[in-house]
């Protein structure tokens, strides 16, 4: 004997041409649907047999508990952190985090949202890229579903969000290399389409003009978080350009392999003096994007981007969208945090 197949909330909105929020927002009562709209949804429920158990259940307790969280890449140390906090500091409330990735460059993020909110979340977060942010921000609010987004960088314009401030975190750690005695400070890693390093590398040449120190081009380099090819830049730099005193890495890996590289640069110079010699004229630094605990053991100064305590603040943001209903846009700034060498 076959057994029926279970009718879904997306074969809903399939029979009814329309988008599983529009079903959702049909079943809720909830957002702004036309009479039309809404007899052609409950016409399809009919015909399809269609039953209501979860959504309705979920409906009469007024909340599910269940927050969603659509992440572009887990993989990326950034937004492990902020899941990490996020979900922490949820599951302290009695929360429970849907969790879904879009994939790198969002290209699932529409269908992600579209199936959380057919499960009746209470909220959605969406961590990282996004080309369609206000598309996304519009569908919430006919949906009544609170939405708040967190990125790395600033790319958003009116929507509720949480970001650090990268820009910042340049300026305070190239200051201080500057107030160390450093006047040619170089920049290894990251790639020319990423708005984050753009941010970075542009609060790295203001403080550069701030203190009237030369910036040049040549020594702003492009890299892949590799360390083997950070490190094969890292000493290209160093040969070509020896008067190099500091050097701002992009992220840990880059660190990691500038470091190799520094004494690689000493070791292929076939002198062992060489060898301390750029160890000890040579300073790097960088961003990293764990807590202090988990830094790289190097000899070298840290900016930190709070990662976690953004995943907590974006637990607090998106449950007093829930529980109070406010819908005013806020841009959230974390501030970041210099880690110096003991």
């Amino acid at each position: 004997m076959a057994i029926a197949k279970k009718i879904t909330i997306n074969d809903v909105a399939l029979a009814a041409g329309v988008s599983v929020s529009t079903v959702s927002l049909v079943l809720s009562g909830k957002g702004r649907i036309s009479p039309a709209t809404g007899e052609r949804v409950n016409q399809a429920i009919e015909q399809l047999g269609f039953v209501r158990n979860r959504q309705a259940a979920s409906l009469r307790g007024g909340q599910t508990g269940v927050i969603g969280l659509i992440v572009g890449d887990l993989s990326a140390p950034f937004y492990a952190e902020l899941t990490a906090g996020l979900t922490e500091a949820l599951e302290a409330q009695g929360k429970m985090v849907f969790l879904t990735q879009s994939g790198p460059d969002g290209e699932n993020m529409l269908h992600r949202f579209e199936t959380l909110v057919s499960q009746g979340v209470d909220g959605v977060i969406i961590a990282g890229s996004v080309d369609r942010g206000a598309e996304l921000r519009d569908r919430a609010e006919e949906a009544g579903v609170p939405l708040v987004f967190a990125s790395r960088a600033s790319y958003l314009d009116e929507v509720d969000l949480i970001r650090p401030d990268n820009m910042q975190a340049a300026q305070l750690i190239t200051e201080h290399l500057i107030r160390r005695g450093h006047q040619r400070i170089a920049w290894l890693g990251g790639q020319s389409s990423s708005l984050t390093r753009a941010e970075r590398v542009g609060g790295y040449c203001a403080t550069l003009l701030k203190y009237g120190l030369p910036f040049h081009s040549e020594w702003v380099l492009e890299c892949e978080s590799s360390q083997k090819q950070a490190s094969e830049v890292m000493t290209g730099l160093l040969r070509q350009y020896p008067t190099i005193t500091a050097v701002l890495c992009y992220n840990s890996v880059v660190a990691m392999g500038a470091w190799f590289g520094l004494l690689r640069a000493g070791k292929q110079s076939g002198e062992d003096s060489v060898e301390s010699y750029f160890e000890q004229r040579v300073t790097l630094a960088a961003f990293a994007e764990v807590p202090d605990a988990a830094l790289d053991d190097l000899p070298l100064t840290w900016v930190t981007i709070p990662a976690r305590e953004m995943g907590q603040s974006l637990a607090e943001r998106i449950l007093q969208r829930i529980d109070t209903g406010q819908v005013t846009l806020r841009n959230q700034i974390m501030p970041p945090r210099l880690v110096t060498q003991k």
